[in-house]
């Protein structure tokens, strides 16, 4: 697959069809993670304009900033802390309309205003977490949450 994407329809979840697609040739070939989520973030910025996309990898206790496309972020969170820590601890992905409603909430950047993230899995074991940010509120809806997953799925 060439290094473009070519998206196709109108509606959020056509466009999400189409990413899907290319996402999955893109990433089918190459056994590396990293660059897997490198090009994934990049994608899903690129096509949905998203405020701030990547990953944090599980390291120990603690999920470690990995590849992303935005302004700089949080580089370690712990287990438990703020939405990606508690995505992590769930195993579950997490829809915030508005982060500041969240306990415990970690503003890496004060223009976040809503989030999704997506658990990251090897097998039955969360490995990182997809965080996707936006600066409007109640950005995210169960079409990005179904979506994004089956992107995360990609990468196990």
């Amino acid at each position: 697959m060439a290094e473009e994407l070519h998206i196709q329809g109108t509606t959020k979840q056509e466009k999400y069809e189409s990413l899907y697609l290319q996402l999955q040739a893109l990433v089918s070939g190459e056994p590396d993670r990293i660059a897997n989520m490198a090009n994934i973030a990049s994608a899903l910025r690129e096509v949905f304009g998203f405020f701030w996309v990547g990953f944090y990898r599980v390291s120990g206790d603690q999920l470690v900033l990995g590849p992303f496309q935005g302004p700089v972020a949080c580089t370690r969170i712990s287990f438990g802390k703020g939405v990606c820590g508690t995505a992590w601890k769930e195993g579950r992905t997490l829809l915030i309309p508005d982060v500041d409603q969240f306990p415990g909430h970690i503003a890496c950047n004060s223009l976040s205003r809503s989030e999704v993230v997506v658990p990251v899995r090897s097998g039955d074991e969360v490995i990182g977490v997809l965080d996707v940010d936006s600066d409007r509120l109640d950005a995210f809806d169960e079409v990005d949450a179904r979506y994004l997953e089956q992107i995360c799925d990609l990468l196990s």
